[in-house]
């Protein structure tokens, strides 16, 4: 194997187990900051010694065995090696010079709850969202600030002093290494699901820059998404929304044109979807809806995408049961972008007027002044009900709001179509 093949061995071993082993070091040390640097320690160790001895037959045992030893060593220099030892159960002093503390148990016991902690840590709402989903990508997802920065079009020092400050705010705030219980479970969860799917819909339709689609960003949601599921199997709206990112990524080589132009839903050929992943929908779904979590939010939105994923073409879509589905989501979100949602789907079930006049109502909501799908729905309703002149005014309107090039090309595009009619 050569150098550079063993550098991208060390970056896939470190994508898979990166978290694994922050997770299990944070337990023991309780301090996500200090796990992260003792795991970087034994990082730096295999890319030092794995391109001469070569890749273990288990590297990530190697890499946890490493990163114990590092833990050991610092818990005996540290000057608060009594406080640290009674966190573990030890006190070294007390058994003398001699004794070794069994931190291979005490690392590799309950994996699946240290992961489960590190997702509730780095999710924490003490910190803001855009730390929040920095520090999850790189705590859980592996990925590099560099990659963070690329990927939400941001420079590098931000990413970076977003994920340093998040760490010594949770320092600072001495947020407890652990999984919520009670009441704070419920609000706790809600902020987790949030972040991976901010990461997910950031992945899914790119808020701005030259790209419709990032698959990798849904590709770390999805896994991010999937491990949730495995460590909170009764959590239905976990399932929900599990089930609404397996559904929506099975669009994906469907959602792009060969030079990367933007496919909207209805033109898109749907022998492209992924069958795999809409069956892991579906089957994700039905775990919602078993545990009673149906009218959850992301179990709803899984539900409608659902609609669409269970429809051979266009026309077979039951428009009337989204338009449905939409007006309960909407009671339950109180979301003015679920209730424009909603006037499509009501559009398509009863016509454009009957959207139209949906939209309408929502023309002075505050929230939704510089979001250009609001100018993009009414232009397609415009477009429909043959008020082609206004519609093309809305089309421009929603070009200049967007922030994302191929989105703005489409959008200038409609316009156009709308004024040669």
């Amino acid at each position: 194997m050569t150098a550079t093949d063993t550098h991208r061995a060390i970056d896939a071993v470190w994508r898979i187990e990166s978290a694994r082993l922050i997770a299990g070091l944070a337990r023991l040390v309780r301090d996500v900051g200090l796990a992260e640097e003792l795991a970087q320690d034994a990082l730096v160790a295999a890319l030092e010694q794995w391109p001469e001895s070569g890749v273990p037959d288990n590297p990530g045992a190697w890499l946890m065995a490493t990163a114990k030893h590092r833990a050991i060593d610092l818990i005996r220099r540290n000057k608060r090696l009594e406080q640290k030892q009674n966190e573990i159960g030890r006190d070294l002093e007390s058994r003398g010079e001699g004794f070794e503390p069994d931190i291979d148990t005490a690392l590799d016991d309950d994996i699946g709850d240290d992961l489960l902690r590190l997702v509730f840590t780095a999710c924490h709402p003490v910190l803001s969202t855009e730390a929040r989903v920095a520090l999850t990508l790189r705590l859980l997802g592996g990925l590099t600030t560099d990659e963070i920065a690329r990927a939400f079009l941001v420079s590098e020092p931000t990413v970076a002093q977003r994920i340093v400050r998040a760490k010594k705010t949770l320092a600072k705030k001495k947020i407890p290494f652990e999984v919520p219980s009670g009441a704070e479970l419920a609000p706790r969860l809600s902020s987790v699901l949030e972040v991976v799917y901010l990461i997910f819909n950031e992945g899914y339709s790119a808020t701005a820059g030259d790209d419709w689609l990032r698959p990798a960003l849904c590709d770390d949601a999805l896994r991010l998404g999937r491990v949730l599921a495995g460590l909170a199997p009764g959590e239905p709206e976990v399932h929900g929304l599990v089930a609404l990112m397996e559904i929506q990524a099975s669009r994906s080589k469907a959602r792009v044109g060969p030079t990367g132009e933007p496919i909207l839903l209805l033109e898109q050929n749907r022998a492209r979807w992924d069958q795999l992943l809409i069956g892991r929908g579906l089957a994700a779904l039905a775990k919602a809806e078993k545990l009673g979590g149906a009218n959850g939010t992301y179990a709803l939105q899984a539900a409608i995408a659902a609609c669409h994923a269970r429809a051979h073409t266009p026309e077979q879509t039951d428009w009337e049961r989204i338009a449905s589905l939409y007006g309960v989501l909407a009671e339950v979100s109180e979301s003015p972008v679920v209730e424009l949602n909603r006037a499509v789907a009501v559009s398509m079930a009863f016509g454009p007027a009957a959207g139209l006049e949906i939209v309408d109502a929502l023309a002075e909501e505050p929230s939704l002044k510089n979001y250009h799908f609001l100018p993009t729905v009414r232009g397609d309703f415009l477009v429909k009900l043959e008020r082609f002149e206004e519609a093309r005014a809305e089309f421009e309107h929603a070009a200049s709001l967007t922030r994302n090039n191929r989105e703005r090309e489409l959008l200038l595009g409609r316009a156009k179509a709308a004024l040669e009619h």
